[in-house]
């Protein structure tokens, strides 16, 4: 009963900080002609309500799509539509057609505000409190502090609740998939994940790992008994609820092209705005839009986004585990967000929901990516003016990340997932320990030949000081440290970086600085995420005896 206390307490928290952000500016507020996202969905609900189906997606006279033209699949559209009748009921100025266009009002956005608000608390948040809930070998304390600090993750609340965006929608559908998948409910995890991607095609970022965790059980259970049943029921749901998205669009074949075109626009170029991917990072200094066309850059970014995320798909398929299923799902969607075409810098959302799921197991690490993730989106949020909402938010949630994990004792190899990478480098020990011997020989024999070197052993160099002579048991003990150090500075410098966008004007021939400066800062980080969570599944052997979710 005491849990249930604790995660009602702790939820109304993250209620009261949605609400709380939801009062500050949205995007595009008081910016005509094209306003923003805001708008973009407003006039989603003016098209799906007064247009017939058929002319959602294409280009005519009452449905311009040059003017926020719908580039969303079926669901999203679906869930216009409804929002949209609720908004004729109360106000049928707030969706009429045409003269709606740019329509502002604090009734309206108190509306708008709150279908955000109600499909966070329908999808995202009960899907947050089950899987906290259900997570085996966990303290009923840790259950609801991980609860806390997911639903405190500032990023999704800013980009969702400030920005104005339906992103916990997906992201919920998708964790309710995670969560059916962990309870061996294979179907229903499927239909669940079908209508993430339904809802938003970008949760294509999370496909590859519930293809492979999924194809690997068929393989694990044997094609030709189990195996084989459950890969036919796996492929009839897909079908069936993709049927079901798409059957008001299925009796025109031109219809579905108008509608796949729309959401695979190829002609917006590799990235947009300042995205911290490495397109962007190197765009200061190879100009690749310029120097590449649009077609090699699509195919360069496939190639390499296919490489960068294959060895975790060959492990995940050839070793399929709940552990491993989870960090795949991280990898991959870094890998998207690094490497693929077309990224907008709100796309590391999909990289943080599942990095959420893991702070119980690496808080530390955990963490310090969602406030990198946090980092990244700084210069969206200013164009926003959402900077008071990010300055409150993002200490606030490393405070209660601080408080409920005790994070930075957590850096010994054993809580970063590391100890079977750290064990399989043991082999390189004896070298390592022959090192110091093999340099002092040649300083020796190099001394013997040069006279200006023969006072170097009157300055009594202790080779037990010199780095190269490392203490048993010194490595373990010092990394740590080092770790904390290196974290403490990354924050220092995303602090500083925050200040400066926040307060300094930029020079007049460097009007972007500030925003590549926080672009390329944050790529390097995650490119260094990348590293650690492939290392984390490449090497880990367990598929049992790991933290399951029951």
């Amino acid at each position: 009963m005491e849990k249930w206390s604790l995660m009602t307490m702790a939820v109304l928290l993250a209620l009261t900080v949605r609400w709380a952000v939801s009062l500050g500016s949205y995007s595009g507020a008081g910016k005509p002609p094209m306003y923003g996202d805001y708008e973009a969905q407003r006039h989603w609900q003016e098209i799906t309500y007064n247009l017939p189906i058929r002319q959602w997606y294409f280009n005519t006279s009452d449905n311009n799509l040059l003017y926020w033209g719908l580039d969303y699949p079926p669901l999203t559209a679906y869930h216009s539509f409804v929002c949209a009748y609720i908004a004729k009921l109360i106000n049928p100025d707030w969706v009429a057609l045409h003269t709606s266009r740019g329509y502002e009002s604090q009734p309206h956005k108190l509306f708008m505000r709150t279908t955000v608000f109600v499909a966070d608390l329908l999808v995202y948040i009960p899907a947050v409190i089950l899987y906290c809930f259900s997570l085996k070998e966990t303290s009923a304390k840790k259950k609801v502090s991980s609860a806390l600090c997911i639903l405190l993750y500032p990023g999704l609340i800013l980009i969702d609740h400030g920005h104005f965006q339906y992103n916990s929608v997906s992201l919920g559908l998708a964790l309710w998939a995670v969560l059916c998948l962990s309870h061996d409910w294979d179907l229903l995890g499927s239909m669940a994940f079908c209508l993430a991607l339904n809802y938003k095609q970008m949760e294509l970022y999370h496909s590859l790992p519930f293809f492979c965790y999924l194809l690997g059980k068929c393989f694990k259970k044997g094609l030709k008994g189990k195996g084989l049943v459950l890969l036919a029921k796996l492929a009839g749901t897909v079908l069936v609820s993709f049927a079901a998205c798409w059957l008001p669009f299925g009796t025109d074949v031109e219809q579905i092209m108008q509608v796949l075109r729309r959401l695979f626009p190829i002609d917006r170029g590799l990235f947009e705005d300042k995205v911290a991917n490495i397109w962007c990072s190197l765009s200061v200094l190879i100009k690749i839009k310029n120097v590449i066309s649009p077609r090699t850059q699509l195919k360069l970014s496939f190639a390499i986004t296919f490489l960068s995320l294959l060895p975790a798909c060959i492990k995940l398929t050839v070793q399929p585990s709940l552990r491993g299923f989870k960090f795949a799902l991280v990898s991959c969607a870094l890998s998207f967000f690094l490497f693929s075409f077309q990224v907008h810098e709100k796309s590391i959302l999909l990289v943080s929901v599942p990095v959420c799921l893991l702070i119980n197991e690496i808080p530390f690490m955990a963490t310090w990516f969602l406030l990198v993730s946090t980092f990244s989106l700084l210069p969206l949020l200013l164009k926003d003016e959402l900077l008071l909402p990010y300055a409150v938010t993002t200490p606030a949630f490393l405070a209660v990340c601080l408080a409920s994990f005790s994070i930075l004792e957590k850096t010994s190899a054993e809580d970063l997932q590391l100890k079977a990478f750290s064990l399989s480098l043991k082999g390189y020990v004896s070298w390592f320990k022959s090192f110091p011997r093999i340099v002092r020989s040649l300083v020796s024999k190099f001394c013997s030949f040069s006279p200006s070197l023969q006072l170097l052993p009157a300055l009594k160099y202790q080779w037990r000081g010199c780095p190269f002579v490392v203490p048993r048991g010194s490595v373990q003990s010092s990394m740590p440290s080092l770790l904390v150090l290196q974290f403490l500075l990354s924050l220092s410098l995303m602090g500083l970086l925050s200040v400066l966008s926040a307060a300094v004007p930029p020079p007049q021939r460097l009007p972007d600085l500030f925003p590549l400066a926080v672009a390329v800062v944050s790529c390097l980080h995650f490119l260094l995420f990348l590293v650690y969570f492939n290392v984390v599944i490449l090497w880990d052997s367990r598929s049992r005896g790991q933290k399951k979710i029951s």
